[in-house]
């Protein structure tokens, strides 16, 4: 079992999220530079992969973030991340029942959802025992183009009766990420602005330091 899964504890910081990328050498390269900033958390995401190039990208990154020490959350694919004993898993509402999921992780793995701007969808995620929920788009976004926004309210209100850590995703950057910290987020997850920085170390570090 690894030693990284920590559950909600230490869940504030960075949320490095991988963008879609098929040439896993450039994918692997770029995650070994944004690891190196220290990034709470790595979500393996790329809606563009089949499954075999799925699953060969999330055991590479797997390994970097083993090394890193950083814990690996595989997006939208319950099944390859108890195949490969991955760190956690992120889900969607098209990927299966939360409840399941926790069932299936077990208790010492991270869950996590995306509520969107769905605040039944949170406590849900609550009720069930996710680790974390993530609201968005709070901002317009290359990597959610058609996501709704979802009004900062949203998580003010979940910190205050959820008692989980909140991820912010969509549109995120350097630039407009203290209003998202100021508006209660824990986790900023980002993906552009990290991954197509040109040093995604220090732009990692960068986000370090605004927790």
């Amino acid at each position: 079992m690894s030693e990284l899964r920590t559950g909600r504890a230490g869940l504030r910081g960075l949320y490095a999220v991988t963008p879609d990328e098929a040439d896993t050498v450039r994918l692997l390269a770029r995650t070994e530079r944004v690891l190196a900033g220290h990034p709470v958390l790595l979500q393996y995401r790329n809606k563009a992969a089949d499954a075999a190039l799925r699953r060969v990208q999330a055991r590479a990154l797997q390994a970097l973030c083993r090394r890193a020490g950083v814990p690996f959350i595989i997006n939208d694919d319950l099944a390859l991340a108890l195949e490969l004993d991955a760190d956690g898993a992120h889900l969607g509402r098209d990927d299966g029942a939360p409840a399941a999921a926790r069932l299936a992780l077990g208790a010492d793995r991270i869950l996590g959802l995306t509520c969107y701007a769905d605040w039944a969808r949170a406590t849900e995620g609550a009720a069930v025992g996710a680790d974390y929920i993530a609201f968005g788009a709070m901002f317009p976004s290359q990597t959610k183009p058609n996501a709704p926004p979802a009004p900062f309210g949203l998580i003010a209100r979940a910190r205050r009766e959820l008692g989980l850590p909140v991820a912010a995703i969509g549109g995120i950057t350097l630039d407009n990420a203290a209003e998202v910290l100021d508006a209660g987020a824990d986790l900023l997850a980002v993906v552009n602005d990290v991954f197509g920085a040109t040093d995604p170390a220090a732009r990692a570090q960068a986000y370090r330091r605004l927790f």
